[in-house]
């Protein structure tokens, strides 16, 4: 709380009548004084927009205004819609186009096997020549890359993919059934996922689908440039990826340790910006899965101390992911954790925890998101129950630690219908520190960041949040990134040009 916004509380607490005021005059002073304080205080309301922000602010409300009275007359509302159901709207959507071409600075939460489109995915891997695939006993599809033709295994014939699409007879249609094997989406998404369990099984089993392409070495790579290419077309400078360290294999079955694959990232990072240099860059946060027992994690914080001194500017810390109900609670694996500063001499090993991506309140895992900040977590990873523990969005305030909030993830995953409801609303307005972002957008559909902004904008900001509210998202998505003091000035440099540019082309050419 500033120590202007205080004053301005205080006053208000000793003007504000306790009774009915005494005129109607009375009454609206003190009511748009209060409106004027609320506005304030939520997210945006500090900053100051110029006389360039002011006239794309006003192109902006109006496609608002006139998207939301639509909303109104005819009773149906993207963000109050399965983004299944939405998507198709949000993409004709002016609010939509406005946000694809804002700047938005960075995307914190991502993680390393879904960021990228699927349809890319099957395009550029399942046509090389040496991918295979089959179909186990279970029924679950599996890519694999073989120099020569595996020995035959009665739980899983491996075909080539080449030859099985040709046999199809439509190469069109049979792409598309890859790419749903991949996927969540679906006509009907509330009967095909009726419980949260059922929708994260089907989530988990479409990773593992993929995995069998992204995991090999050649590919590998092309996909996490591909993915910084969509991000960086979808106006977002900078990224910060969460991914397990898998073990990325040849052609002839050898495979690579975790340094190589850090060392990957990061050589495709640094030609990435040698072929884009208005992008600022990535680094890398080595997760966990929290369902491992606490041996395993043990070594997998001792890994990262080493792993953050061999890449100081690129391995950025730790985190533990996976569903969190069925997974250990962060206390369960609290000797880990304290690990690295128990070192002689102490190891700064920043974490950047999931927490609180429940809605059950009171069991062990709702204590995550207060785990989390006594761990001093550098962000909070969803914290969609946050809203339950006002000690905890005290604390998070005041040492600025923000939530990541992921809106179609935390619909899709059955958190959340209706993303009015979203509890970041409630941070919003308060103004707490939040960073927007798209955790696994392939796996749903979607593509960068501009979906997860839209309905940020539209659903959880409320209707008079403007260009100050996404102004201020796209600024604190570089505030809170886990770059240097010196790497962020210089992308919050690089963002204020393309801010400029953005604003220019909005009031020459509209959307």
């Amino acid at each position: 709380m500033s120590l202007i916004f205080a004053f301005q509380l205080i006053f208000l607490a000793c003007t504000v009548p306790y009774g009915r005021s005494e005129t109607k005059s009375d009454f609206l002073n003190t009511r748009a004084n209060l409106l004027s304080l609320e506005h304030g205080q939520k997210t945006g309301g500090d900053l100051q927009l110029d006389d360039m922000e002011k006239a794309a602010n006003k192109v902006l409300m109006a496609l608002k205004v006139r998207e939301m009275d639509a909303a109104v007359g005819s009773g149906s509302f993207p963000p109050s819609l399965h983004f299944f159901h939405a998507r198709s709207a949000i993409e004709e959507s002016q609010v939509f186009q406005f946000i694809r071409k804002m700047p938005k600075g960075a995307a914190l939460h991502l993680h390393d096997d879904s960021m990228s489109e699927l349809s890319w995915l099957v395009k550029n891997a399942t046509y090389l020549p040496d991918c295979y695939m089959c179909v186990t006993s279970q029924g679950k599809l599996q890519f694999h890359f073989f120099r020569k033709v595996p020995p035959h295994d009665p739980e899983c014939t491996w075909r080539l993919v080449n030859e099985t699409r040709k046999e199809s007879g439509n190469a069109t249609r049979f792409d598309a059934q890859l790419v749903a094997n991949m996927s969540l989406i679906t006509d009907d998404p509330q009967t095909t996922y009726p419980t949260q369990a059922a929708v994260w099984k089907a989530f988990e089993d479409a990773l593992v689908v993929a995995n069998g392409l992204i995991f090999y070495s050649p590919v590998f790579k092309w996909y996490f440039y591909e993915t910084l290419r969509e991000f960086y077309e979808d106006n977002v400078q900078y990224i910060e990826l969460r991914g397990l360290l898998p073990k990325v294999y040849e052609l002839d079955g050898t495979t690579h340790d975790e340094e190589w694959v850090v060392a990957a990232y990061m050589e495709v990072t640094e030609q990435f910006v040698k072929d884009h240099p208005d992008f600022t860059g990535a680094k890398f946060i080595y997760s966990s899965i929290r369902r491992f027992n606490e041996s395993d994690i043990a070594k997998d914080v001792a890994k990262s101390v080493e792993l953050r001194k061999k890449f100081p500017t690129f391995f950025a810390g730790y985190d533990l992911v996976g569903q969190e109900d069925p997974g250990h609670p962060l206390v369960y694996f609290l000797d880990a954790l304290l690990q690295p500063g128990q070192l002689d001499p102490p190891v700064d090993l920043p974490y950047f925890f999931h927490a609180g991506e429940t809605d059950w309140e009171g069991m062990a895992v709702d204590y995550n998101i207060l785990d989390a900040i006594l761990l001093n977590t550098s962000r909070i990873g969803h914290g969609f129950a946050i809203a339950k523990h006002p000690v905890a969005i005290d604390l998070a305030k005041k040492r600025g630690i923000p939530i990541e909030v992921c809106p179609i993830s935390n619909q899709v995953l059955k958190l959340v219908d209706d993303l009015r409801d979203h509890p970041a609303s409630f941070l919003l307005a308060q103004g707490h520190p939040v960073v927007i972002s798209a955790d696994d957008p392939s796996v749903w559909g979607a593509r960068g960041l501009s979906y997860d902004f839209y309905l940020a904008f539209m659903a959880m900001g409320g209707v008079d949040a403007d260009l100050a509210f996404l102004k201020k998202l796209a600024l604190d998505s570089l505030r809170y990134s886990s770059m240097t003091a010196d790497e962020r000035s210089k992308a919050m440099e690089m963002w204020q040009q393309k801010w400029n540019v953005f604003l220019r082309d909005i009031l020459s050419n509209g959307i």
